[in-house]
């Protein structure tokens, strides 16, 4: 049966008090709570440098509003979708809550470390996570999986100013060979309208900011892509950016190495997304020239050719247009 979670948003616990809560253990990142329906999250920026975890804190907001980053389990070797993130990944169809904590000191005359509760979540229906690169508990460079997380519906978080992401202390360049395509769940704790198809372009997911209907199209449109450049011999990979200063990290959509060609993708070809596609290849264009080689050329990728305007807009910002057709794709390979 689901036990009744009794804290409130900005609260203080242990471990040790919600293990017995909930009858989950105590000295992982993520306790799955079998009996009580919960995943319990326990997030420690600072303490989890050592394991090569500096990708967890408060996000800036996007179009669907607050998001927290969270390190997957596993201290050494590339992270995989399995075990207790597999737990975290999978709540929602199994119908468990999650509930994120933040180490924020010791708790009065005790050694314990005090958790501050953050409130209940739900791991992102439309990315669930994404991969970075870092270095683990052995020194090595790894994968790992960076979680998603959003406030549940009727969830009012509480953050402290410490929880945002720290800012890069300088500007760096990884390469990342594959990405995950984006997976919706067939339910999610939030309940989805429609179950989802990995063919199905559209679906209607309730996340917070009422339900939004999300386009797979671009991750469809990617995923058709990397074959086309795989058939014609072309090797492909992305990079993870971080700039100094800055929290968080840059991750262009696809970048074929073989011709030296970034590409951004958009799943639909208006001149909203046509305009932010510009903009975001501008931006990259500048980092990966400067810690990889110059000459680099930069593509949009969509799904359909725009209208004579946008590809005179396109053209006249020193961008290449790749689109897809019923045969492939037109515009490739670059002149």
């Amino acid at each position: 049966m689901t036990q009744t979670f009794e804290l409130k948003p900005g609260e203080f616990t242990t471990r040790d008090e919600n293990a017995a809560r909930f009858g989950c253990g105590k000295f992982q990142g993520i306790e799955p709570a079998v009996e009580a329906k919960k995943v319990i999250v326990y997030s420690d920026p600072a303490a989890g440098e050592e394991f090569g975890y500096t990708f967890d804190g408060r996000a800036e907001d996007d179009e669907y509003g607050p998001l927290y980053l969270y390190t997957g389990y596993g201290k050494s070797g590339p992270q995989e979708l399995k075990s207790r993130n597999k737990s975290l990944h999978d709540h929602a169809a199994a119908g468990r809550d999650v509930h994120l904590f933040v180490a924020d000191g010791t708790m009065p005359d005790s050694d314990s470390k005090r958790q501050r509760y953050i409130g209940q979540m739900v791991v992102d229906p439309i990315t669930p996570y994404v991969t970075r690169t870092g270095i683990g508990q052995d020194k090595k460079k790894r994968t790992v999986l960076v979680f998603r997380l959003r406030p549940a519906p009727g969830t009012t978080p509480v953050w402290k100013e410490s929880d945002w992401l720290s800012p890069a202390a300088g500007t760096d360049l990884e390469e990342i060979k594959e990405t995950p395509q984006p997976v919706i769940p067939a339910q999610t704790s939030v309940k989805t309208k429609t179950s989802e198809q990995h063919t199905t372009a559209d679906t209607i997911a309730n996340i917070p900011g009422g339900p939004k209907t999300v386009r797979r199209r671009e991750g469809l449109l990617v995923e058709a892509f990397k074959k086309h450049l795989a058939a014609a011999g072309h090797e492909y990979k992305t990079f993870q950016i971080t700039i100094a200063g800055e929290p968080g990290a840059l991750t262009p959509d696809l970048y074929d190495a073989t011709a030296h060609v970034l590409y951004e993708a958009k799943g639909l070809p208006t001149r909203i997304n046509i305009r932010m596609a510009i903009g975001q290849l501008m931006d990259y264009r500048r980092h990966v020239e400067m810690l990889v080689k110059p000459g680099l050329r930069v593509a949009i990728l969509l799904p359909s050719a725009p209208s004579a305007d946008l590809k005179d807009l396109l053209a006249s910002q020193g961008v290449y247009l790749v689109h897809q057709t019923q045969d492939g794709f037109a515009g490739f390979p670059l002149p």
